[in-house]
């Protein structure tokens, strides 16, 4: 197996950052099928469980090449049986971080005691919450998928693992507006924190008429409430994470394009992906459970030097950005949402009129609260 200190060279030789947080795909199996799904989890066609032996070299694997953490997902992690071994042996790898995303519905009462015993203070839960009102949740995710979530909360929170709960919510059409409640209710419930991230068009979202990406008159809203709603704004900033925010208070600047590999994403079928949110084949790596991690990283290097060379290279290919005052902190945004919801590596970022409005905003309306932050 390559070393640690040889992988790091042969990486930064390449102008990549090393692997900090990999996420890993236990299984492609899910107890719901929801509209917005990036991955289509659940579907007959989708991978079934990996092996448990499989996970468990993998993971300690990433632990031997200096790893800083591990994110379990899915489809459904919970519906993998091996799940809570996996996650019992990513704890006491010396990781800093191990994540477990979830939909909650799932857990047991043996489950949260087991989590609880844990006591490692780098996990943190990730539940899907898209929404504080069923219909909300339930549009996206199922009959009855918003009560399980919130059973699995307060089970995790009986035990006193709210701290350890971070909610994480899809931004669509229908449920932008209840960011605030959420956040509410996070903070009643003692939760740890609350992020959201954008729908992509792509995977089922593509397929779909239910649910729709935000309208940037919405994201306005959100910003004028953050100003002149004193308890949203005190409970955004001590508990929230979202975009729009972030960039209208100009602390999301990009300093530069995506340096491949420091999130990596394995699939369920043992395809290696540079990052998290890019899933282009093209430049993926293959049959990495029979390879290993440290040989599929050092198989990656040249493919994922040229995207890194095509990430470079988009504020100044990208015809949308040739006028945009946003072009050296925004660096043409995600190349990964570009490629999910286009299928072009030197499309802009499926949120840039979005960020364009935000930005005009910015520049035309004054902004209570920061100017409070600053006296």
């Amino acid at each position: 197996m390559m070393t640690p200190s040889e992988l790091a060279h042969k990486l930064d030789l390449a102008g990549l950052h090393p692997p900090g947080i990999l996420t890993l795909s236990i299984t492609g199996a899910c107890n719901l099928a929801c509209c917005h799904c990036w991955v289509k989890a659940g579907e007959t066609s989708s991978a079934s469980h990996v092996p448990a032996e499989t996970v468990l070299r993998l993971v300690e694997e990433f632990a031997a090449i200096g790893g800083d953490g591990i994110r379990i997902t899915g489809g459904e992690p919970l519906s993998n049986p091996d799940w809570l071994n996996i996650l019992q042996r990513a704890c006491s790898l010396g990781f800093t971080t191990v994540i477990l995303q979830t939909n909650a519905m799932l857990l047991k009462d043996t489950h949260v005691a087991a989590l609880r015993e844990l006591d490692f203070p780098g996990l943190t839960i990730q539940i899907s919450l898209d929404g504080v009102l069923p219909r909300t949740h339930d549009l996206v995710r199922g009959e009855g998928a918003f009560s399980g979530a919130l059973r699995g909360i307060e089970l995790l929170s009986q035990v006193g693992l709210a701290p350890r709960i971070a909610i994480f919510l899809t931004e669509m059409r229908h449920n932008l507006d209840e960011i605030p409640e959420l956040l509410d209710f996070a903070d009643r419930m003692g939760l740890g924190s609350v992020s959201t991230g954008s729908m992509v068009l792509c995977g089922r979202a593509s397929e779909t008429s239910l649910v729709a990406p935000p309208r940037a008159e919405q994201y306005l809203s959100l910003l004028e409430r953050y100003d002149h709603d004193a308890r949203f704004r005190e409970q955004y900033e001590k508990l929230g994470t979202v975009a729009a925010l972030e960039w209208r208070k100009g602390d999301a600047v990009c300093r530069e394009c995506c340096t491949f590999i420091e999130n990596p994403y394995l699939t369920p079928t043992g395809r290696l992906y540079p990052c998290l949110m890019c899933h282009t084949d093209e430049y993926s790596v293959t049959g990495v459970f029979e390879k290993g991690l440290g040989a599929a990283f050092a198989e990656g290097v040249p493919l994922w030097s040229s995207l890194h060379r095509i990430s470079r290279n988009r504020p100044d290919e990208i015809p949308e950005c040739q006028d945009c005052s946003e072009k050296a902190s925004c660096a043409g945004g995600c190349m990964g949402r570009a490629w999910g919801s286009c299928g072009n590596l030197l499309a802009a970022d499926d949120r840039c009129q979005v960020r364009r409005a935000i930005e005009e905003a910015k520049t035309t309306t004054p902004n209570p609260s920061l100017s409070r932050r600053g006296a």
